[in-house]
């Protein structure tokens, strides 16, 4: 004879115990507490007009021209790779990167 098996009584549903209250609500700021605020947000629309008027670059110059041609040269090895691929390499070749700037044309190639 196989072994045998315990007939569990059904358990009654365990009830949660009570939540306790709500917190009070905390007072708010006294009413004259908004007056730095609005201060600073006439300095910051203040800094907005300033900027607006002005021709000066907010960025410099060399740091975001090395990252738009890290971005260019990433997106060209990416296509370059896929050509590579396609021709059933791993490697990738010179020719891979010409085709690629190829087929992208004057505007995406840049020349």
């Amino acid at each position: 004879m196989g072994p045998r098996r315990r007939i569990r009584k059904p358990e009654a549903p365990r009830r949660r115990a009570a939540s306790p209250a709500p917190a009070p609500p905390r007072p708010g700021p006294p009413l004259g507490a908004s007056r730095p605020l609005a201060r600073r947000r006439y300095r910051v629309l203040k800094e907005i007009r300033t900027l607006q008027k002005s021709t000066h670059l907010l960025l410099r110059k060399s740091p975001f021209s090395r990252l738009a041609a890290e971005a260019f040269l990433v997106h060209l090895f990416e296509d370059a790779y896929l050509l590579s691929l396609h021709a059933g390499r791993v490697t990738l070749f010179p020719k891979d990167v010409q085709l690629a700037r190829r087929i992208r044309g004057i505007q995406e190639g840049l020349g």
